[in-house]
């Protein structure tokens, strides 16, 4: 009678008021051993009942993996791959726990990435394959399950359904596609995704990798990535998600390449492939989510690579569209993210026709209103960007600073008691480039910026008072 008895558990559990009296009779840790079966029609059932019971339930969902459940699934995947009606319960179970990190964990002493990837292969409907996404991306979150999926073959699987799905226009596909999408993302570098259109407005961040050991695994996971030519993949998705107007897609497949290129090697390997060139296409976008995207996409890109920064700064299509983001008014983060990726471009690269090229642009003036931005890194980035360029060619940026007045944006910074030690210690730095023009040394002298200085000189950090001192003997003529 066992069979049939789970059986009708199964359906008396659909019940919101009878589930609850299957829990007071503790009628899960009855049903758990049932999961030992060798008998496919009791597996079904009782995998039902069970995922039923404890459906939306975490306690009894941390209970499960308490008492061993998570064996029991995998056994079940591997046993009857070919069941549809056992892999799907079973899979459902495991979407079910899979956020829980006692899951993980368990999960982990198991071959179920390898059952999962075989379960991708075979699957023929969306709704199976979206499934199987979902329990990947809730494992990508942990580092050991991450390393077993990649091992497992899941790039190579996103790969072919990216290849076979990147030409259909089907609701469907498309939702496959993005998911594909995102799941690459998790897997460059795990974690849980924010809401993209929640971070246009913050504030800037520094991108870093916790610990070496998982810098070594990402970019061995980009290297593996970008020899199965999902780099191009990615591009020629976006192109045609771009026509078709799909920005969750164009978000996710950003995102993708996004976290592809942060390792140095991606990098130039992307470099390599002619991506730069393909920029065009990228500008076309008009969702400022994806627009913001975009320019996290480039300004990775760029970041520590001269060669990219060379070739992104020399494309009058681009300059031209960061000049109109960056007095973009309405979305203050596609703002800030352009005048970013500007100040990016000239940090990184070391050529007088990048210069000339922003200039010629009218860049200079949003990267002197970017000195005096409520966010410290930002201010930053445009010191330190407008120094180098200032150290390249000062010649062609003169007019540009002085009638952005830049002198006086400098002067405020280090007058003002709440602008940080680094600020004012690069706001000097870049002063001293300034002091090579004779028509800004005029303007240094008319503002009297040498008292400011010289009140720095008494200045409470270190760092402040040495380049104070710097400044004044270059002012004087000292050095």
């Amino acid at each position: 009678c066992a069979v049939k008895a789970a059986h009708l558990l199964s359906e008396i559990a659909k019940n919101e008021e009878m589930k609850k009296s299957c829990i007071e009779a503790d009628l899960v840790l009855t049903l758990i051993p049932l999961l030992e079966s060798r008998d496919p029609e009791m597996l079904l059932h009782a995998g039902k009942a069970i995922g039923r019971i404890c459906y939306d339930n975490r306690g009894l969902q941390e209970e499960l993996v308490k008492v061993g459940v998570i064996p029991s699934l995998v056994r079940i995947l591997t046993d009857y791959a070919e069941s549809e009606p056992l892999v799907h319960v079973a899979l459902l179970a495991l979407y079910n726990l899979a956020d829980l990190d006692s899951a993980k964990e368990a999960l982990s002493m198991t071959k179920v990435a390898e059952q999962l990837v075989k379960q991708l292969r075979r699957a023929e409907s969306h709704e199976r394959l979206e499934i199987v996404f979902e329990v990947l991306q809730a494992l990508a979150e942990n580092d050991a399950l991450k390393a077993q999926l990649v091992d497992a073959g899941v790039p190579e699987v996103m790969s072919e359904i990216l290849l076979r799905l990147q030409g259909s226009s089907q609701a469907e596909d498309t939702c496959v596609v993005k998911a594909a999408s995102d799941l690459i993302v998790s897997l460059l570098l795990g974690g849980k995704k924010g809401n993209i259109t929640d971070q246009i407005h913050k504030e800037p961040t520094s991108r870093g990798l916790s610990s070496r050991g998982v810098a070594i695994s990402v970019d061995g996971n980009c290297l593996r990535m970008l020899q199965l030519g999902v780099i191009h993949q990615l591009l020629d998705l976006l192109e045609k998600h771009i026509q078709s107007g799909d920005t969750s897609v164009q978000q996710a497949a950003l995102s993708a390449l996004q976290n592809l290129t942060i390792p140095v090697v991606s990098k130039i390997q992307t470099l390599e492939e002619g991506v730069p060139e393909r920029i065009e296409v990228l500008l076309r976008p008009e969702s400022p989510p994806v627009q913001f995207k975009l320019l996290e996409t480039l300004r990775t890109l760029a970041d520590g690579q001269a060669d990219a920064a060379e070739i992104l700064g020399q494309d009058p299509l681009l300059l031209n569209r960061l000049v109109q983001w960056c007095s973009e008014t309405e979305h203050s983060g596609i703002c800030g993210e352009a005048n970013r990726l500007l100040a990016s471009i000239l940090l990184h690269n070391r050529s007088q026709e990048v210069v000339k090229a922003i200039e010629a642009a009218q860049g200079v003036k949003h990267l002197v209103s970017m000195t005096t931005s409520e966010h410290a890194a930002m201010q930053n980035e445009a010191l330190n960007a407008l120094a180098i360029a200032s150290a390249i060619d000062l010649e062609t940026l003169e007019e540009s600073f002085k009638e952005s007045q830049l002198v006086q944006s400098l002067h405020k910074l280090l007058r003002d008691d709440n602008t940080s030690p680094e600020v004012k210690y690069n706001s000097m730095d870049l002063l001293c480039r300034l002091l090579n023009s004779g028509d800004l040394r005029q303007e240094i002298e008319e503002h009297k910026i040498k008292e400011t200085l010289e009140r720095l000189c008494s200045h409470s950090n270190a760092n402040v008072v040495k380049e104070a001192i710097t400044t004044l003997q270059v002012l004087r003529g000292e050095t």
